[in-house]
């Protein structure tokens, strides 16, 4: 299973280039004998692979699902994975890859283990394309195919033991402005700044943590042509976030205000594009998945802990569409960075953890 992890990390998959890690994953599954589809998402979900669904008959007609993403944010170079007293480390200057491909690992250990001899219940594993930008091949999973009547997501950079029961919608924004160039130095007075008008907008937004539940960011800006140019044009993107749906929209429509307001002070044009890259979810703690996870992790001696998160993951896309699933910590560490880890017990407990929810899902079933 750690040999696994380490070549599954060092096969580059960033959003959009999943197909040599597809291929693994499926050439993998194929030769454990048990059932492995790609589905059709690649397209629309503007991937390079399409979900892997992998189904594995149980002792009884019933079926849980597990999840995990096979895509991995950007990174230059190539990825060189050590271990170093127990942890798995990037030996350079890139991401790890553990998220999610800790959870890959632990999945298609699943399939190994129980591929010659019927679990408890049926598992179907689930491993989807381009998450990481939008969540796109979970929205385009065809969820009527699926036997399951709930899942568990296993994608959570926090400590074991929290279970996710809210996460947020997320609103993005992208803001052009368009000014009038002229020469910096010799006619300002005829230039209209776009740059100057982004910042005004910037200036009036209210950012951060707005609340408890609610975020607002701007993470970009770009424009201009040099230094001795009065900028015609300006591009900003951002973000809103909340717990609660109405109050992203608030958050959002206050900012795409605040872009046609310094867009009219400064004499600019500005068109804005809002889109919601996806949808919040809140589930009682009486929800079937919430109490076997809670079971599932109390009977491995591990404290379960409801929490709510500010990111995303395919739990959304999916809880959107009306199927119940729920996120989990998974261990990994400071994801998205070059100092992304994951402790080899970790991704051991995981596995355990999951043995753990067949058994009680079999039992509530």
């Amino acid at each position: 299973m750690l040999d696994r992890f380490s070549r599954l990390c060092e096969i580059a998959s960033p959003t959009g280039s999943e197909r040599a890690v597809a291929d693994e994953v499926l050439g993998e599954l194929r030769a454990l004998g048990v059932e492995a589809k790609e589905d059709g998402a690649a397209g629309p979900a503007r991937a390079g692979a399409g979900n892997i669904i992998c189904r594995i008959p149980g002792q009884r007609d019933a079926w849980v699902m597990f999840g995990a993403h096979l895509d991995t944010v950007p990174h230059e170079g190539a990825i060189e994975v050590i271990l170093d007293q127990g942890i798995f480390r990037s030996r350079g200057d890139t991401i790890l890859g553990a998220d999610n491909k800790a959870a890959v690992t632990v999945l298609v250990e699943l399939a190994a283990r129980h591929g010659n001899g019927g679990p408890a219940m049926g598992l179907e594993l689930v491993f989807t394309v381009a998450e990481e930008d939008g969540l796109r091949g979970a929205k385009e999973l065809d969820l009527q195919s699926l036997r399951s009547e709930f899942g568990f997501v296993l994608d959570h950079a926090s400590p074991i033991g929290e279970v996710i029961t809210a996460a947020p919608t997320y609103e993005r924004l992208a803001a052009e402005f368009e000014g009038t160039e002229a020469h910096a130095g010799i006619r300002p007075e005829d230039g209209r700044s776009a740059i100057r008008a982004a910042a005004a907008a910037i200036g009036r937004m209210e950012l951060g943590r707005l609340d408890e539940e609610t975020t607002a960011n701007v993470g970009m800006i770009e424009g201009g042509t040099a230094s001795n140019v009065i900028p015609g044009r300006c591009r900003i993107e951002g973000e809103a976030r909340s717990l609660d749906d109405g109050r992203a929209s608030t958050t959002i429509g206050a900012m795409v205000d605040a872009c046609t307001w310094a867009a009219s002070e400064h004499e600019c044009d500005v068109d804005v594009e809002v889109t919601e890259m996806f949808r919040g979810y809140r589930l009682p703690s009486r929800a079937p998945p919430v109490l076997i996870a809670g079971a599932a992790l109390e009977r491995c001696g591990v404290a379960a802990r409801e929490a709510s998160t500010g990111g995303g993951s395919d739990a959304n896309a999916l809880n959107a569409r009306g199927f119940a699933a729920v996120l989990l910590a998974n261990g990994t560490e400071a994801n998205h960075t070059p100092e992304e880890s994951v402790a080899v017990e970790r991704i051991a407990q995981m596995l355990r953890i999951c043995e753990a929810i067949v058994d009680e899902a079999a039992a509530r079933c």
